[in-house]
């Protein structure tokens, strides 16, 4: 078995490409190998371990043809034990050198991986939101994960067993050489049939390998939307849905996996024949010069068999690490290809401030959601809207759902940026800024509550990773979540479990409250922060909220109006334009859209 063929279920990403061009695929090498400079010393340890071990192999057909040939004939028992000592001193060499290549070889395998993904990881941080509204969750895992770990097993195996291969292949042709010219002349003129086979067959193999490792990142985020969401599947009884989705996406990898494996069966059972016709050829041509007395010592021609085998041995790694380049370097191209998307970028000239305060101010801003390549997903969301939030104020957006209100509040963080007109906080663009000092002036309550895996207090500390327990405590006192967290099992030390699923949505809602009074920004965002909420929880979540608000400039995007009611300023937004603006009276009085929605959801009162 191949090495690689153990490796048949981790995949890539969606959208590898089957070809790629020569110079691109140059360019990755060259990058690849830049992956050694900082492990540089390593990575010559294992290759000389590698090439000190490839020299040892050479040395037993020839201690054998000279024992075969002199010192057994001529009874010299003393050189053929001091022959018989060196070449135990010479495994024992060996043995160790293994052990280094074995071990520190696949710790620089690790070390590059690390690297790797670090990289990684970084660059995703940093790429725009149309990224992740585009790629699958599953996706993104299998490339830092799974294609970055055979990666990792190419920059261990890959240099070490070629340049080992190539040395006991040249080691080999030089002793063959020595002992029989004619014989060599057989090996001369056989290999390049079987090199040929090879590169013929991988070329085909390179394109069945891609499509099963683009098919196996579909499985896996399947996998992930099916655990992610396992309690409405359960809730909804569509276990069986989830499994036919499942089944679908794993038939076609089991489809494009068999391809490929049909491909490498005939690859390597070619090049199994190739290699025992050799062995044939070689026996009986040695067996026929000694008949003929060309080959007048049995020595030569034992030696001649056992450098045969010593030549098949690294072509037999040279073939089985095919497998490995394919998936170790359609990997890395993937892993490329999300280094190459433009992560967000600051100002080259940033205004220099610390906070941002002051009027909010949309000035005839347009927008509309974009695909990673900049392409237009649809029709615009915001068109020419202006409007403006004093400072120390609070201004709420209302209307219909898809208005564009929550777009409103991504926009000032710069999650997206506008296509056409301006946005400004105390009269500087919020793009002539860092995005660090834009959101660090910032903070957010949006109605889905994401928690993080950990307990109560890591989460609030996400407002301020630098502050204290006491700062903690006391944000949590003023989000009325230090009731509920002395009643946890291990207070503020909790694990609340992956997304919080151990709270209540209540408690949840609590917690981001909490983490937004740690932030103390100026500037604060509410996008729905308790529509999903009962009316009593939200009753309480609205003394935090309102709390929270004194003091800050603040937007709130709210579809119950009840909440809104004393805001300083309503905006209705219908199709990305503000179609009414005014107090909660002046709209009451106006008798428009407004009026409409609140008589409607009071209807019953």
């Amino acid at each position: 078995m191949a090495r690689g063929e153990g490796r048949m279920e981790r995949g890539g990403a969606k959208g590898a490409k089957t070809h790629v061009p020569a110079a691109k695929m140059k360019g990755n090498i060259r990058a690849f190998f830049s992956y050694y400079k900082p492990h540089k010393k390593l990575f010559f340890l294992d290759l000389c371990s590698s090439f000190t071990i490839a020299v040892c192999n050479l040395f037993y057909p020839f201690i054998t043809r000279m024992m075969m040939n002199e010192l057994v004939p001529n009874k010299e028992l003393q050189l053929i034990l001091v022959w018989a000592a060196a070449l135990l001193a010479i495994y024992v060499v060996q043995a160790l050198l293994t052990f280094v290549v074995g071990f520190w070889g696949h710790v620089l395998g690790v070390r590059i991986q690390a690297d790797m993904r670090k990289q990684f990881f970084a660059h995703v941080e940093r790429l725009p939101f149309s990224y992740f509204d585009e790629t699958k969750t599953g996706t993104i895992v299998s490339r830092i994960v799974n294609d970055l770990f055979d990666t990792s097993e190419l920059a261990h195996h890959g240099p070490e067993d070629t340049f080992t291969s190539l040395i006991s292949i040249v080691g080999a042709v030089v002793m063959l050489l020595f002992v029989n010219p004619w014989l060599s002349l057989i090996v001369f003129l056989y290999v390049p049939l079987m090199v040929l086979f090879a590169v013929k067959m991988r070329r085909r193999m390179q394109s069945a390998f891609t499509k099963s490792r683009e098919t196996i990142a579909e499985v896996n985020a399947s996998v992930e939307s099916s655990v992610s969401g396992i309690r409405v599947s359960k809730a909804y009884t569509a276990e069986e849905r989830e499994e036919e989705k499942f089944d679908r996406a794993n038939g076609e990898f089991r489809r494009a996996r068999s391809e490929a494996y049909r491909y490498m069966g005939v690859f390597q059972g070619g090049m199994s024949f190739f290699n025992d016709f050799l062995y044939l050829i070689a026996l009986v041509a040695g067996g026929l010069l000694l008949y003929f007395g060309i080959l007048t010592e049995i020595g030569d021609y034992t030696a001649f068999i056992l450098y045969i085998t010593m030549l098949l041995t690294p072509i037999r790694t040279l073939i089985n690490l095919f497998e490995q380049i394919q998936d170790g370097l359609s990997g890395f191209i993937r892993f490329r290809e999300v280094l190459a998307i433009p992560p967000e970028e600051d100002p080259a000239h940033p205004v220099p401030v610390d906070v941002m305060h002051g009027d909010i101010v949309f000035d005839d801003v347009s927008f509309a959601y974009k695909t990673t390549g900049g392409t237009a997903a649809g029709e615009n969301v915001l068109s020419h809207l202006s409007f403006t939030v004093k400072e120390g104020t609070t201004v709420a957006l209302v209307g219909p759902s898809g208005g564009g209100k929550t777009t409103v509040c991504h926009l000032i963080p710069r999650f997206y940026d506008a296509d056409e007109g301006r946005i400004t906080i105390g009269g500087i663009g919020v793009d002539e800024v860092t995005r660090k000092t834009l959101r660090r002036s910032i903070a957010m309550v949006a109605q889905d509550v994401f928690l993080y895996g950990g307990t109560v207090r890591e989460n609030i500390a996400y407002g301020n990773f630098a502050a204290t327990d006491v700062q903690i405590e006391q944000a949590a006192r003023r989000a009325n979540v230090h009731e509920f967290a002395e009643t946890l099992p291990d207070g503020y030390d909790t694990e609340i479990g992956e997304r919080g699923v151990k709270l209540s949505g209540g408690q949840k809602q609590r917690i981001s409250i909490a983490r937004a009074f740690l932030k103390d920004p100026p500037i604060l965002i509410l996008d729905e922060a308790t529509s999903a909420l009962d009316n009593m929880t939200e009753m309480q979540i609205q003394h935090s909220l309102a709390e929270l608000s004194k003091g800050r400039t603040c937007l709130v995007v709210a579809h119950r109006l009840s909440t809104v009611k004393n805001a300083d300023e309503i905006l209705v937004l219908r199709a990305g334009r503000v179609t009414e603006r005014g107090t909660h009276e002046e709209l009451m009085a106006l008798g428009g859209e407004y009026a409409e929605l609140y008589k409607y959801q009071f209807r019953d009162d």
